[in-house]
C-alpha cells in the first residue's frame, strides 16, 4: 500500500485479518510438501530453524496455552506455532513461502503457498491482544510467537534500549526502571510495546516523550520473501516513515531500539473517583473534562479517563461512570486536579499517592495481574477520535450502555472508555515525519462490549456500536472526518479513518 512496499504482514497482530483459505482440510494434498497435516508441515518449517526454535502442535501440552488470546472473540484457527528464536528464524519461517496479497482486507497475515501448492495463513503474536472481527476469519494458520524474543538491553550511552518483539509492557518498564529509565510504552501491563508501537502507542508519558511510535530509532523487518531490514531515518527512510503509524502493513518486526529517557518525576499519584448519580452527574463531569483539556491539560496530568460500566457495588441497571487520573508528582502538587472532581460529589475515592512510577499500572489496576489482563472473556473494541466531547452525545452513548446491559444482562460486563491524555508532547512531532494520521485528535473513545459469543449477540453489539460511534461523531467538531484508532480497530472501520483522509500510495 504505502510507498514502494508490499502490504503483507502485520507485526503483533494489534489490528488485521488473514487471507481466506479455501482448501478442503479434508484433502489430502499431496506435493513437496506432503500431506497438508500440521505435521507434515511442521517438519517442512523445521528444516530451516534455529536449534533453539520451537515448534508446536495441536498435540503438545503447550499448544492451548500459546494459541490462547486475551480476547475469545478474536481466537481464529491456529494449526501449529512457530516459537522463532532469531530474526532469520522468522526470515527462513516467511522466505519458505510465496505470499500471495489481498488489498481488499485489512492485512494482518499473508497467505503463503508452501512449494506453491499448500496455502495457509501466517499470524504473528506478540501478547495477543488483538481484537479485530477479522481474526476469526484465519484458517488452519500458522502462528508465529514471539515470545523468545523477549529482551531489554539498555546501550551504554543510557539514551537507547534495544528491545525483542515479544515483550510486555511490564517487561520494559520494570527493566528500564533498574536503570533509572523510561520510555513511552501503553498503560496495560499485559499489552505489548512493539505492536501498539507501529499503529501509535498512547499511555501516560505521552505528555513528556510523544507516542511510542515517536521512540523508535530503528527497528529489524522482515518482509514478505524473507529479506530483513534494518529500518531507520537513514536506511529505508520510506519504509521507517510507513512502519510509524501503518507499521501493521508492511512486514513483521522483530526489535526496535528505542530512545529512552531519565524518569520525569521522582513519584507519581493514581486516584479513582466513583460517580453513581449519572442523571445529574454525567454532564457536569464531561464539561470539567472539557475545561481542562482545552487549558491545554498540564503534561504533569498525564492521563485522564472516564469509565462508564456497571459496579454492582452500586447499582445492577445504572453504569457508574468512574473518573481515574494519573499525575506526575506528589499528593501535594496533584491536589489541585483532585479538588476539580471532589466538588462533584463522587460517591467513592481511592487514593495512590506518591508512588514510584513502577506501581503506577498496579495502582490504575491495569497491571498484568489485574482483571484487565486476565484471559477468557469476549471483548470487542469500536474506537472513535474526538475533538471535544459533546455532552449530549455522550449523553446518548451513556443511555445506549443503559439500555445493552439492562435488555442483554450478558453484556453487563460491557464498558466505555472515555481517553483523554496531555497531549503536548505527540504535537510536538511533526505530523508529516511519520505515518501516523490523527495527531490532530485530543480524545480517544471506545466503546468496549463484552458478552458470551454467539450469532445473535455479535449482531446486538455491532448494532449498539454503530449507534453509539454514529452519535459521538454528530456531536463532535463539525466537518471532522470520522477517524478511528488503527490498535483499536474492529475491522468494519473505512481504511481512510484508520490510516488518514490522504492517497495511502503517495507520501506528501
Amino acid at each position: 500500500m504505502y510507498g514502494l512496499y508490499a502490504v503483507v504482514l502485520v507485526a503483533f497482530a494489534f489490528h488485521g485479518t488473514a487471507i481466506p483459505n479455501d482448501l478442503d482440510s479434508s484433502a489430502d494434498t499431496r506435493s513437496r510438501c506432503g500431506p497438508f497435516t500440521p505435521t507434515s508441515i511442521g517438519r517442512r518449517l523445521g528444516q530451516h530453524l534455529s536449534p533453539d526454535s520451537s515448534i508446536y502442535l495441536p498435540t503438545d501440552q503447550q499448544f492451548g496455552k500459546l494459541t490462547d488470546r486475551w480476547s475469545d472473540f478474536s481466537e481464529g484457527d491456529i494449526s501449529i506455532v512457530v516459537e522463532p528464536a532469531t530474526t532469520r528464524d522468522v526470515a527462513a519461517t516467511v522466505s519458505t513461502s510465496q505470499p500471495m496479497l489481498d488489498t481488499h482486507l485489512y492485512p494482518s497475515a499473508i497467505q503463503v503457498k508452501f512449494a506453491n501448492d499448500c496455502a495457509l495463513p501466517f499470524l504473528v503474536v506478540g501478547q495477543g491482544h488483538g481484537t479485530s472481527s477479522a481474526l476469526n476469519t484465519i484458517r488452519r494458520g500458522v502462528s508465529i510467537n514471539l515470545q523468545k524474543l523477549r529482551h531489554v538491553h539498555v546501550g551504554r550511552d543510557g539514551k537507547r534500549a534495544l528491545i525483542g518483539g515479544g515483550v510486555n509492557t511490564h517487561d520494559v518498564r520494570s527493566t528500564l526502571a533498574a536503570h533509572g529509565k523510561v520510555t513511552s510504552t501503553t498503560n496495560g501491563g499485559c499489552t505489548g510495546l512493539l505492536g501498539p508501537a507501529l499503529g501509535g502507542g498512547f499511555g501516560n508519558l505521552l505528555s513528556y516523550f510523544g507516542l511510542i511510535l515517536d521512540n523508535i530509532i530503528d527497528m529489524a523487518v522482515v518482509l514478505a520473501n524473507g529479506d530483513v531490514l534494518h529500518v531507520s531515518s537513514t536506511s529505508h527512510p520510506d519504509l521507517y516513515w510507513g512502519m510509524r503509524g501503518a507499521g501493521q502493513n508492511f512486514g513483521i518486526v522483530t526489535e526496535a531500539t528505542f530512545k529512552i529517557y531519565d524518569m520525569p518525576a521522582s513519584v507519581w499519584s493514581v486516584y479513582e473517583l466513583d460517580f453513581t448519580d449519572a442523571p445529574t452527574q454525567l454532564e457536569p463531569l464531561f464539561n470539567r473534562f472539557n475545561t481542562i483539556t482545552a487549558m491545554p491539560q498540564p503534561k504533569e496530568l498525564a492521563s485522564l479517563y472516564i469509565y462508564a460500566g456497571i459496579n454492582s457495588t452500586y447499582s445492577k441497571t445504572d453504569p457508574i461512570l468512574k473518573v481515574q487520573f494519573s499525575y506526575a508528582g506528589t499528593a501535594a502538587q496533584a491536589s489541585e486536579w483532585l479538588n476539580r472532581f471532589t466538588d462533584l460529589k463522587p460517591a467513592a475515592i481511592r487514593k495512590y499517592e506518591s508512588i514510584p512510577f513502577t506501581q503506577v499500572l498496579s495502582a490504575a489496576n491495569a497491571d498484568v495481574c489485574s482483571g484487565i489482563c486476565q484471559h477468557g472473556s469476549s471483548w470487542r473494541l469500536f474506537p472513535i477520535g474526538l475533538k471535544t466531547y459533546n455532552t449530549t452525545a455522550n449523553r446518548q452513548a451513556y443511555d445506549l450502555l443503559k439500555r445493552l446491559v439492562n435488555e442483554h444482562p450478558e453484556f453487563g460486563q460491557s464498558i466505555i472508555q472515555f481517553e483523554n491524555y496531555a497531549v503536548g508532547g505527540m504535537k510536538a512531532v511533526d505530523a508529516a515525519s511519520t505515518a501516523y494520521p490523527h495527531r490532530n485528535d485530543d480524545i480517544l473513545v471506545s466503546f468496549d462490549p463484552i458478552y458470551p459469543r454467539s450469532t445473535v449477540s455479535d449482531a446486538i453489539a455491532l448494532d449498539v456500536a454503530q449507534k453509539f460511534r454514529a452519535a459521538l461523531h454528530a456531536g463532535d467538531t463539525p466537518g471532522r472526518n470520522f477517524t478511528a484508532y488503527v490498535n483499536y480497530a474492529n475491522g468494519d472501520e473505512p481504511i481512510e479513518a484508520l490510516y488518514g483522509f490522504f492517497n495511502p500510495f503517495q507520501r506528501g
